[in-house]
């Protein structure tokens, strides 16, 4: 079949619609896979955002939970008056009215000078930990009279009291009559533990 001049002429409006159809078609492909393209680098950039929001938001709750800690051992050691300068006032007070409650018949004490047990670096300054050795010397009718001694010290506060050394002799005396004679010497050597806070102090 031959095309005449007038067929193409026919056909050419056709075809230019055609072509332009298929430009418009290419083009809309084109179009959808630069916004398909778009779409994955803003979804993996949302990702990656997210993981980094994520990641910061872990670290948030980490730290919350250190600074919780942190502030929970503080409040005990506040509670027990750990913090701060030593206070031998109060230790003398704490041995008369155990001397007293507890009716111990000898009890002497010495507390020598503080000494630096350690530093620790911390924020926002260093911590020290201080220690002065109190020697005590008392007379016990039993055993047990020391260790409600020690428990009643702890109990009193004003300190971290660690017992060094403890160490319970007879005293070779007998009972004489209605008189009640301690048989038993205890003597101990403790550290009042206090704890300063240099940055606290600034």
């Amino acid at each position: 079949m031959t095309l005449t001049r007038a067929d193409f002429k026919r056909l050419l409006v056709p075809g230019l619609a055609a072509l332009a159809m298929l430009a418009a078609g290419g083009a809309l492909i084109w179009a959808s896979s630069e916004a398909l393209s778009q779409a994955q680098r803003e979804l993996a950039a949302a990702q990656e955002e997210r993981k980094r929001n994520d990641a910061r938001l872990a670290r948030i709750a980490e730290e919350e939970r250190e600074v919780k800690q942190k502030l929970d051992v503080y409040q005990q050691l506040k509670k027990l008056n750990v913090l701060g300068e030593e206070r031998r006032l109060e230790w003398a007070d704490a041995i008369s009215r155990i001397r007293g409650q507890r009716e111990l018949l000898d009890l002497r004490y010495r507390v020598e000078r503080q000494k630096v047990l350690s530093s620790v670096s911390g924020k926002p300054g260093t911590v020290d930990f201080f220690a002065s050795t109190m020697k005590v010397e008392l007379a016990l009718l039993h055993e047990e009279d020391l260790m409600r001694f020690l428990a009643d010290l702890r109990a009193s506060g004003n300190a971290y009291y660690s017992v060094k050394r403890c160490q319970v002799k007879r005293t070779g005396q007998t009972h004489t009559g209605t008189t009640i004679t301690p048989r038993l010497r205890g003597e101990c050597e403790i550290d009042l533990i206090t704890i300063i806070d240099q940055g606290a102090k600034e």
